[in-house]
């Protein structure tokens, strides 16, 4: 019924009312019905007014919700919250760079059978990503860290290098040459050096290769990014005339070393590391710097083991620098709470 309709006065009743040709009665009974119905209008006006306040519909005709339907919130009440547990219905949240990295990785592994960890960060502002935990070889990986040792003992000698030192520590960087690496390998106290030094810097899981062997020192990707770090960050154990030696010489490498890394930006300092391993005839391909892409900054470890060739090392190592690039300018940045 129409709230309007229903307070109008019932058919007849204002003729009788004005005829006079009624008894006195009659006109009593006449107003009591019109009292009653001018009642009964107010009460069905007050009710419909009392739904559409309690419902919250906005329909003009006042119809009540159906009865599958939650009613719709009024202006001035927040929406009911979803109970603990019930399904979101918002955009899927993003994911995390570390999920997109892994993805993007994976399928290195099935297409080559080589087994990759990565490290990547970009320190302007500080977000990395890291895929593997697993320990690898370094082969001459390990010529950074021999040279950054190196470094640390003439720091606390307060010394610059020597002659002899600077020119042997430039061709184990930019040549690779394994007769440098070992006689720097014995100058700085061998493993023993290598461990006090990686102490310093900060690196916890790695372990210095046995006896004269440094190139069977084992690592993670996550260590040698902390060893880079130190190379490149001002706040670290190398003093600014280390770091720039290191940086120098990493820019330098010599034409047929230039992949890895250097596959992943336009600009570089890097070092690489490559192994056969005797009893599997399969390749440990390494490679680590600091590159510069998309307008930023990145630092960089990929070490591998499990491939069939050197050559076929390199593309994985390539790939997955590549990757690991992508996964941060890809992902966008969690989002900081608001801080009130």
């Amino acid at each position: 019924m129409d709230p309007i309709g229903a307070a109008r006065s019932p058919q007849g009743m204002g003729q009788e009312a004005v005829s006079g040709r009624h008894d006195e009665a009659c006109l009593s009974r006449g107003r009591m019905q019109w009292a009653l119905a001018c009642s009964a209008a107010g009460m069905l006006l007050t009710g419909c007014f009392a739904v559409g306040q309690h419902s919250g519909i906005g329909d003009r005709g006042g119809r009540p919700p159906a009865q599958d339907q939650a009613p719709a919130p009024s202006g001035n009440r927040q929406p009911a919250k979803a109970p603990p547990g019930s399904p979101s219905t918002g955009a899927p949240a993003p994911m995390d760079v570390n999920s997109v990295l892994a993805r993007s990785l994976e399928p290195i592994r099935t297409r080559s059978g080589t087994r990759v960890s990565v490290a990547v960060l970009e320190p302007r502002n500080g977000r990395r990503a890291v895929y593997g935990s697993h320990v690898h070889v370094t082969a001459s990986l390990v010529k950074v860290d021999i040279l950054a040792a190196l470094l640390l003992h003439a720091q606390r000698e307060r010394r610059a290098l020597t002659r002899w030192e600077a020119s042997t520590a430039a061709s184990m960087i930019q040549s690779s040459d394994n007769a440098s690496a070992s006689v720097l390998w014995r100058r700085i106290g061998g493993g023993r050096g290598l461990t006090d030094a990686n102490r310093a810097l900060g690196l916890t899981s790695t372990q210095a290769g046995p006896g004269p062997n440094w190139g069977l020192t084992r690592t993670t990707a996550a260590d040698q990014l902390a060893l880079l770090s130190a190379v490149f960050e001002d706040h670290s154990p190398l003093n600014g005339a280390s770091r720039d030696l290191i940086q120098s010489l990493m820019g330098q490498i010599d034409a047929e070393q230039n992949w890895g890394v250097s596959a992943a930006g336009s600009r570089w300092q890097l070092k690489n590391g490559w192994l056969q391993r005797p009893h599997s005839q399969r390749w440990a391909i390494n490679s680590m710097g600091r590159v510069k892409a998309h307008g930023s900054t990145f630092y960089l470890v990929i070490l591998s083991h499990g491939s069939r060739s050197m050559s076929h090392g390199i593309s994985a190592v390539e790939q997955a620098a590549q990757s690991a690039v992508h996964a941060l300018c890809s992902t966008p940045p969690p989002v900081s709470p608001i801080i009130r």
